[in-house]
C-alpha cells in the first residue's frame, strides 16, 4: 500500500490517508466517518474504541478486518466494543 501509512500523533493526516486508501476497502465509502474514528483510536494506541456502530466498527465480521487494516499501517487496533460488553454486562 504505497502512499497509504498512517504515522503517530498525526490523526488529522492519518484520517485522510485511510479515507483515500483503496486497498483498505473494509469499510464502505459512505461510512468515512468510521474509518476516521477508527484512525483516530488506532493512531492514538487508545486501548479501546466503544461504540455503538455494530454496522461497520463493533461486529466480529470487522474486528478482524479492521486489525488487519490497523496493523498493516503500523498502528495497534484498539479492542472494539459496545458499552454493554465494556462494562460486562
Amino acid at each position: 500500500m504505497p502512499g497509504c501509512r498512517l504515522r503517530a500523533g498525526r490523526p488529522v493526516a492519518a484520517c485522510e490517508r485511510l479515507r483515500q486508501c483503496p486497498a483498505s476497502g473494509k469499510i464502505p465509502r459512505k461510512a468515512a466517518t468510521d474509518a476516521a474514528h477508527i484512525a483516530i483510536a488506532a493512531v492514538d494506541s487508545m486501548d479501546f474504541l466503544v461504540t455503538w456502530n455494530c454496522a461497520h466498527i463493533a461486529n466480529a465480521a470487522m474486528v478482524r478486518a479492521l486489525a488487519s487494516i490497523c496493523k498493516g499501517h503500523a498502528c495497534e487496533c484498539p479492542v472494539i466494543c459496545t458499552p454493554e460488553e465494556l462494562l460486562g454486562e
